[in-house]
């Protein structure tokens, strides 16, 4: 059983995620040791997790054979990108084998020093839509609040990399440290706000009380219908879905969480559990997939992780095309790449398995499906998942006099 997260102040500014005192989290000397060792009480509490994360080669050498290629990515984009991992997710990495899909995303690899033509530190317009230091409005009836740079694992393919692990960047324009005040001020004076969410960074990353008071500040605003947090803690740390940490954002419904789960490997018994419980306290869990090259760019891995969602009753809601990101570049992959995967989901799993795969964009996010028809003379000309083909009248008749006698 999770310990109880403690109910203190705000999360440290990073690129330390606060630890168990809502102060920085304590870098912790000498080697992490293996899973075997470490008592249970210590593996189930979130806590211990974060001031337990691997930050350097010292530390990740307890957990993986690193490579020269890795040791040097890391050494040389020390000063440029943070990172960390969470012993929990380190344990879900080969720890001989680059190549894993999980320690692709959490060590930092030389691709991410390289330049690539049209990368944006900020390509879908996060700052160019900001109203307040938090408050991005890009789409009418919604915002997103930028709650904090911290988070427990710095994704490499992050689209918000020069937010969260850009030493230098940030979106913020003052403190994250700073008053809610001006940004539910914003939202309470725009009506038309109907649905906030939370982001960042990873909301998780503060302890349950400061959380509370930004939804509560939130649920308080009557035009605010809906409250969405966006979290890879499920997939990063489960242990922090703990059932006080439920408990409390059951009391603001209705409430839904959106994670982020890439490959098959990050759905484990930990990972369901938390699931779980954010369902048994009526929270209702999306997923929203990256297309990330070498991880999961291929038709069988996403079928499988679809699938697997399904079992763990998480619902597949978007597969992104990797952003050009300004340290993320490496993760892309073709357009094509994409459509291919989408054509090896549609029709052999469940429909509501299926996710919109979309293109994040200055402008929104682009639907980027291939249509399944084609207008002719005759009608529709109808392409199925097999590649058959019919054609049907789907024009409208409307009903005469002498039909309806």
């Amino acid at each position: 059983m999770s310990r109880t997260a403690g109910e203190t102040g705000p999360a440290a500014h990073p690129p330390e995620p606060p630890g168990t005192s809502g102060a920085p989290a304590a870098q912790v000397d000498g080697p992490a040791p293996a899973r075997p060792d470490i008592p249970d009480a210590q593996w189930n509490d979130w806590r211990w997790h974060m001031r337990k994360r691997l930050t350097n080669v010292e530390k990740a050498r307890d957990w993986l054979t690193l490579t020269p290629g890795e040791e040097k990515a890391i050494a040389e984009s020390a000063g440029k990108y943070r990172w960390s991992v969470t012993p929990y997710y380190a344990s879900l990495m080969d720890p001989l084998d680059p190549t894993c899909p999980i320690r692709q995303q959490g060590v930092p690899a030389l691709g991410e020093l390289a330049e690539y033509s049209g990368a944006e530190v900020d390509p879908v317009g996060d700052m160019f839509y900001r109203k307040t230091n938090r408050v991005v409005h890009k789409y009418p009836d919604r915002v997103i609040m930028l709650v904090t740079e911290a988070c427990p694992v710095y994704c490499r393919h992050c689209t918000r990399k020069f937010h969260t692990t850009d030493v230098s960047g940030t979106y913020f324009r003052d403190d994250e440290g700073e008053s809610y005040e001006e940004d539910l001020r914003y939202i309470a004076a725009h009506p038309e706000i109907r649905d906030v969410l939370l982001t960042g960074g990873d909301p998780l990353s503060y302890q349950d009380g400061k959380l509370e008071q930004i939804v509560s500040g939130l649920r308080a605003i009557p035009s605010v219908e809906i409250i969405r947090i966006g979290s890879r803690f499920p997939v990063l740390l489960p242990q922090r879905i703990t059932d006080e940490l439920c408990e409390m954002l059951g009391r603001y419904h209705p409430v839904w969480l959106n994670t982020h789960f890439n490959h098959p490997k990050e759905i484990t018994p930990e990972a369901a559990a938390a699931v779980d419980r954010l369902l048994r306290h009526g929270i209702p869990v999306g997923n929203q997939t990256v297309l990330l090259r070498g991880i999961n760019d291929d038709v069988a891995t996403m079928r499988t992780l679809m699938t697997e969602l399904l079992r763990i009753r998480v619902r597949p809601y978007y597969l992104y095309h990797c952003d050009n990101v300004t340290g993320v570049s490496h993760f892309m992959t073709s357009v094509e790449k994409g459509w291919e995967i989408m054509e090896g989901l549609q029709g052999h799993i469940t429909g509501f398995g299926v996710p919109q795969y979309v293109l994040t964009t200055k402008i929104g996010k682009i639907p980027l499906a291939q249509p399944y028809f084609t207008p002719t003379e005759g009608g529709l000309l109808l392409r199925n998942y097999r590649g058959q083909e019919m054609v049907v009248d789907a024009s409208v008749h409307p009903l005469t006099e002498a039909d309806l006698r």
